[in-house]
């Protein structure tokens, strides 16, 4: 219970404080622009099953992937349009609130380590 609370937590009000921090005066704007950038999660559309409780996204999904990740972590530090930036620091929060998503999920279940993505990667 408290996983998901955190999780939907993360992704849907800490990015208000995200927003704020970008800057103050469009802080509504951003807000809704890095609301936006839950789109992302369309792509588990192409996973079967859809929702699998104990799936970890990361890597998993294409746009969860190792090269996604890189591609906005490239946009986050080198795109100078404010917009555009903003939507590379929401979709790289978004991948940090999976992955802390992930690791909770595998502190209580072994087995979702040994056969996420994450563990194929890493061995």
């Amino acid at each position: 219970m408290l996983q998901t609370i955190t999780h939907y937590f993360l992704h849907f009000i800490a990015i208000g404080a995200i927003a704020y921090w970008y800057d103050p005066k469009t802080w509504k704007r951003n807000w809704l622009i890095l609301l936006a950038t839950m789109l992302v999660d369309l792509d588990h559309i192409f996973a079967d099953p859809v929702f699998d409780p104990e799936r970890c996204g990361i890597f998993y999904h294409l746009l969860h992937s190792e090269y996604a990740i890189g591609i906005y972590l490239l946009g986050a530090l080198f795109i100078k349009h404010p917009i555009l930036k903003l939507i590379f620091i929401g979709l790289l929060f978004h991948m940090l609130t999976d992955f802390i998503d992930c690791l909770w999920m595998f502190s209580k279940c072994e087995d979702c380590y040994r056969n996420s993505e994450i563990y194929r990667l890493i061995y």
